[in-house]
């Protein structure tokens, strides 16, 4: 990935943090986005939700940015808590996630364009691949 990308990211992540609803109105747009998505987060503790959500954010740039480290504990961890064994979060269901987040991020970006949506989808795809990827967990088909 390019640093020109990871910059732009950077910079727009920041802008976007530094409004105080920024998860608030990305929780808003993600959970009205699917009754299913909304039945996943019954029962959430929303303030730790958003903690764990600006924590992955962060790390998917530090993943962008070295690719060659491949998964980390964190993201390996989040694989399976996010996997078939686990939440059991789809595919289609990281597209809903993605959508919303875009939107989010046209909100409340003042700095918006589609260099900066371009920018957010290819750090957050890093992320999503992998998740999709070991949905049913790193050993499927290992016999051991």
């Amino acid at each position: 990935m390019s640093p020109i990308t990871l910059a732009v990211f950077e910079a727009s992540l920041m802008r976007c943090e530094a409004r105080p609803d920024f998860f608030d109105v990305f929780y808003e747009k993600f959970l009205s986005s699917s009754p299913e998505v909304a039945g996943k987060f019954a029962g959430t503790d929303f303030a730790r939700q958003k903690e764990l959500l600006r924590t992955s954010l962060h790390h998917l740039l530090l993943v962008a940015r070295d690719p060659k480290q491949g998964p980390d504990p964190y993201l390996e961890e989040v694989a399976v808590r996010h996997g078939a064994g686990g939440l059991a979060i789809g595919a289609h269901m990281y597209d809903l996630w993605l959508d919303s987040l875009l939107e989010t991020v046209r909100t409340c970006d003042p700095e918006f364009s589609r260099d900066i949506e371009g920018a957010w989808e290819e750090v957050m795809m890093v992320g999503i691949h992998y998740l999709c990827a070991n949905y049913e967990g790193r050993h499927k088909g290992h016999k051991g």
